[in-house]
């Protein structure tokens, strides 16, 4: 369990609150809005009304003992930067900042974010890659260059092993793991057989993903 506080409640900081807290985190919310506040409360482990770009607000707050700090402020972007800065001027040990433009990414990085994340951006690059293939269910991105992601296995594996197959030499991809319905199982044996009714998650670039549309 960590401990995270989430600052602006518009709809990406509301989501990323429900979701760190239902998996079992320790969240502290804060708006300047009341009612976005009162909304929240029953879901996480406490929320505040207070205008973070207050440093004495902040401070108050001891987020230095806070293991994430995420700034999802909406539209306005000094109070973003703002706050960014004055988190780890605190000693805030990490700080992910929500951006929509590589510029603000830019100034928010050289203000002490640790991370950005883009939420428009990578819901719609997301969707591109689902829509763009009938086999591929999910993805979750590592690195620029490196994503999981939930596929169906192709015609041509099923009834095979994965040797057989030979999946990492020929198609540069890790298979990490099967799924049916809710449950993963690791795949850790050469011996696993592709199955028509088992996604399947593997660690792959985007370019080679698609070499595996039927």
């Amino acid at each position: 369990m960590k401990s995270v506080l989430v600052i602006g409640l518009g709809s990406f900081g509301r989501f990323a609150a429900h979701k760190f807290a239902q998996l079992g985190n320790d969240v502290m919310v804060v708006d300047t809005d009341e009612r976005a506040v009162n909304d929240i409360l029953p879901y996480v482990t406490s929320a505040q009304i207070a205008d973070c770009t207050n440093e004495q607000v902040l401070r108050s707050f001891g987020v230095d003992n806070f293991d994430i700090c995420l700034v999802a402020v909406g539209e306005n972007f000094q109070s973003s930067l703002e706050i960014t800065s004055l988190l780890k001027d605190l000693g805030a040990p990490y700080v992910v900042s929500k951006a929509t433009r590589d510029i603000q990414a830019k100034f928010l990085l050289r203000n002490g974010a640790d991370s950005i994340v883009y939420p428009d951006k990578d819901m719609a690059e997301n969707l591109a890659v689902r829509a763009s293939s009938d086999n591929i269910f999910e993805c979750i991105d590592l690195t620029p260059q490196l994503s999981i992601y939930e596929i169906s296995p192709p015609k041509a594996w099923l009834g095979k092993t994965v040797g057989q197959v030979d999946v990492r030499r020929k198609y540069d991809l890790t298979i990490l793991a099967s799924k049916d319905g809710d449950n993963v199982v690791p795949i850790t044996s050469p011996d696993y057989t592709f199955r028509e009714d088992h996604h399947l998650m593997v660690l792959a670039k985007e370019k080679d993903i698609h070499k595996l549309r039927d």
